[in-house]
């Protein structure tokens, strides 16, 4: 348990005490205990933290929230703990103030294992699959995979860090119809490199200049040798050729945006071992099929109906939501993505992940409560499948849209991103706002090495603390520990601020995997990245007392610790200098 955690245990522990001691001295009536909050307050000068208590209890015990605060506070026992006062304020609020030991344990705590601080076993080693990305190989990855990249692999990132094992998967999708329309795409603009006008292109087929080049590399190396072939023949030879391609590349890709998965899962092994199969005869054995106009269809509306009705919801708010049934085997024998897809989680669960988080477009939003309950119709826990849906991104370079790359004149792709963009700055910009709100990423502020691009400004954090490091080395002074009553001289509003931040680092890492969410942490470091400079501007280091000193380059060397330790574990370069 860390420092803060331990803080917030003796808070509750010795306001269920005060509240028992309470009515065992008749001061307040009998009654079951109110659930109470403790909280971290907005203005910390009200409070390091404060409680509910009071307010949570007034209907139980049919009381005033003052009185019952003026209660608790009177049986509140603080001796042992890391607090010295307590405060009552407004209609009941209760304020914690802590001591000046808290800051101390803080730093101790931190510079004892900088590189595992903030690290729990809340997760309890539960095995979770991020699969993320998934691009299909088809064609070039685009901006929504570089946010989908850079969310999932930090998001898997700080699964790890809060106790969780967490398992980065890619599913390529290299069967189906969009590989029948890509073979199609790459058979016309082959046969028109020989043939030219009088070879149509396909009105849904692949138009990205990706298909023509494949076309012609592979025309290039072996001529008209396709031109003979039968069509199935012909195909084939371009998907064999180009499909291996496109991944290579999209793997290159991954690799330059410091992204390794632990498996490159391919759709194809589960038509080859059957599952796919499998699936739709298990739902059919459920009764959960029909067949219609020589397709095999999924009672997906009945069943969503039957749930969402047991859940509560009203018949017009499930009317609202258009639900219809799915084609899970086309008229054509070939099975669709969606059975595909059923099967593929079912796969997930099958191999022992106890949680999936998929990370998925917007766009996809009406798959999630489709895909959740084909995982119960199929004997699988739909609740335990999350779905973190990305909204789009918006390029923005000089105020104004970026759709087109100024290297290649075509649409912006990763490749592209990457070549004009940091991937530091990428991997942290892209962690910068909650997946579920449009993001404008602006290209000048990525490439910017000033204060104004948020990556720069925490390396530079960083880089400062160890400039001091250095430059007082160079005077001969070295950090040495430091005792109880020295740290207890940190009381400045910035260091109290700067230690306070510290402290949160490992609720914020939990708080941030239980919801998904890594851009917390990002926004977490900055703000220490800010908190940090406030102190360097307001508290001299060298030219103090001794022991207030080495008690502020303890400090220092928490921040630069924590610094380090986020921009690590979010694989973003964590620089000495700058």
């Amino acid at each position: 348990m860390d420092t803060y955690a331990k803080a917030v245990a003796q808070l509750r522990e010795a306001v269920t005490a005060a509240l028992n001691k309470a009515i065992e001295s008749g001061a307040l009536p009998e009654a079951e205990l109110p659930d109470f909050i403790i909280e971290t307050p907005a203005d910390t000068s009200h409070g390091d933290f404060a409680t509910n208590a009071a307010m949570a209890g007034a209907k139980a015990f049919r009381m005033p929230p003052f009185r019952i605060a003026q209660a608790i506070t009177a049986n509140l026992d603080l001796e042992g703990t890391l607090f010295a006062r307590v405060e009552t304020a407004g209609p009941g609020f209760i304020n914690f103030f802590l001591s000046e030991a808290f800051g101390g344990e803080v730093i101790s705590e931190i510079l004892a294992d900088p590189e595992g601080y903030g690290s729990s076993d809340y997760g309890k080693g539960e095995k979770v699959m991020v699969e993320f990305v998934s691009a299909n190989p088809t064609g070039p990855m685009h901006m929504g995979n570089a946010r989908g990249g850079a969310l999932g692999d930090c998001l898997a990132a700080v699964l790890d860090k809060a106790g969780y094992s967490a398992y980065r998967e890619f599913y390529v999708n290299d069967a189906g119809n969009q590989i029948e329309k890509f073979a199609v795409s790459l058979e016309a603009r082959y046969l028109q490199i020989y043939k030219g006008d009088e070879i149509e292109f396909p009105e849904d087929g692949y138009q990205g200049a990706d298909i023509t080049d494949l076309a012609n590399d592979y025309s290039e190396l072996h001529g008209d040798a396709l031109l003979g072939v039968s069509t199935e023949e012909r195909r084939k030879a371009l998907v064999d050729y180009a499909l291996p391609k496109n991944i290579r590349k999209m793997q290159e890709d991954m690799a330059a945006y410091k992204i390794t998965y632990d498996k490159w899962f391919f759709e194809s092994e589960l038509h080859r071992s059957g599952a796919v199969r499998a699936v739709v005869d298990a739902l059919t054995e459920r009764g959960l099929t029909y067949e219609s106009d020589g397709a095999v269809w999924y009672r997906n509306k009945e069943l969503l109906t039957k749930k969402l009705l047991a859940e509560g919801r009203t018949q017009q708010y499930i009317d609202n939501l258009e639900l219809k049934d799915d084609v899970l085997i086309r008229k054509n024998g070939n099975p669709t993505y969606f059975a595909a897809d059923i099967a593929y989680h079912k796969n997930k669960f099958e191999r022992g992940f106890e949680t999936l988080i998929d990370v998925w477009g917007a766009d996809h939003h009406g798959h999630v409560m489709r895909m959740k309950g084909a995982m119960d119709a199929i004997g699988c826990d739909g609740g335990r499948l999350t779905v973190v849906l990305m909204q789009l991104v918006n390029l923005v370079r000089d105020g104004k849209p970026v759709k087109m790359s100024k290297r290649t004149g075509k649409a912006i792709q990763l490749r592209d991103l990457l070549e004009e963009v940091p991937v530091d700055s990428a991997r942290f910009l892209f962690n910068t706002r909650e997946p579920n709100t449009q993001m404008d990423f602006d290209l000048d502020v990525a490439v910017k090495q000033d204060n104004q691009n948020p990556v720069y400004y925490v390396q530079y954090a960083h880089a400062r603390i160890c400039s001091i490091f250095k430059a007082l080395a160079a005077e001969g002074i070295t950090p040495r520990g430091c005792t109880p009553g020295e740290l207890a001289l940190l009381t400045a509003p910035e260091e109290k601020a700067l230690i306070s931040h510290l402290a949160v680092y490992g609720s914020e890492i939990i708080s941030a995997a239980k919801d998904y969410d890594p851009t917390k942490i990002t926004r977490y470091v900055t703000q220490l990245a800010t908190l940090f400079h406030k102190f360097y501007n307001a508290c001299r280091v060298k030219g103090v007392d001794e022991g207030l000193m080495q008690a502020r380059l303890a400090l220092c060397a928490c921040v630069k610790a924590v610094i380090k330790n986020v921009l690590t574990m979010f694989n973003i370069t964590c620089p000495d200098s700058m």
